[in-house]
């Protein structure tokens, strides 16, 4: 029997990988929602081959588009994956036992990640830190604030709260380096925006120091080290990002750079 759950995927020009994400959960879950972000490849063929339940959406503010996936599902509790996610065999079975019998203040659940750069399985530098995973939305939403383009927040219904599962999701980060720098380059201009909009405080000592922060923290702090050569690297590609962002933030605020393209957001 089917887990009672629905998985929401959101999408764009996934057509690569989004065939192994819907595979991992088809027939084990009750029910799959895919919301395709106006793709121009063959992401909406390759899932209809899944499910039925495809939506267009241009994506603007993440949160909306999260919610929209799960006002779009037939069951309350939504599983988030993402299209270079798959859930493992173990995490499967703890989400299945979770529903079954687990406390019933709980509203929502964190997980920890395998996390990939090419094949290289980083074990260490906190790259497993554990992502909300599952959640009823009767009780838990995404918030929509203008500045919420990446890393949106959740709200939770007084009187709940939120609970762990050790079971781990495995998530092809970043198909190489080349991938990773490319990431790191559009991330870096939507939270540079997020800092804009919400008239964020950042001076140049204080960029700095979160760089350093996060490469110390990558690699000596939590062990990073112990990766080796791509250990190192992924410190200091993370590293960077607080410098990206920074700069990126700065242009915003003296030269109006990359804000055109937030223009119709809302």
């Amino acid at each position: 029997m089917a887990v009672p759950l629905s998985v929401v995927v959101i999408a764009k020009n996934e057509s690569a990988r989004i065939k192994d994400a819907l595979e991992s959960v088809a027939g084990w879950a009750d029910e799959i929602v895919v919301v395709d972000d106006e793709s121009s490849d063959d992401t909406r063929a390759v899932a209809s081959k899944y499910t039925a339940s495809i939506y267009s959406r241009r994506m603007d503010i993440e949160g909306k588009q999260r919610n929209f996936g799960a006002s779009k599902a037939k069951n309350d509790w939504i599983m988030l994956l993402d299209c270079d996610e798959r859930p493992t065999t173990e995490l499967k079975a703890e989400i299945a036992e979770a529903l079954k019998n687990g406390e019933a203040h709980i509203a929502a659940y964190w997980a920890p990640q395998i996390n990939y750069l090419g094949d290289r399985q980083l074990n260490h530098g906190g790259w497993s830190s554990p992502h909300i995973r599952l959640y009823n939305r009767k009780h838990v939403q995404w918030l929509e604030l203008e500045y919420d383009v990446i890393h949106p927040g959740i709200k939770t219904a007084v009187g709940y709260r939120g609970g762990h599962l050790k079971s781990k999701t495995i998530h092809y980060s970043f198909r190489n380096v080349e991938d990773f720098i490319a990431k790191i380059n559009r991330y870096s201009t939507l939270e540079a925006f997020k800092w804009y909009a919400d008239k964020r405080k950042m001076p140049l000592g204080k960029a700095l120091w979160r760089a350093w922060d996060r490469f110390f923290r990558r690699f000596v702090a939590k062990n990073g080290y112990k990766d080796g050569y791509y250990g190192f690297m992924a410190a200091v590609i993370s590293s960077f990002n607080e410098l990206a962002v920074y700069s990126k933030y700065r242009e915003m605020k003296d030269k109006g750079y990359y804000l055109d393209r937030f223009k119709t957001q809302g």
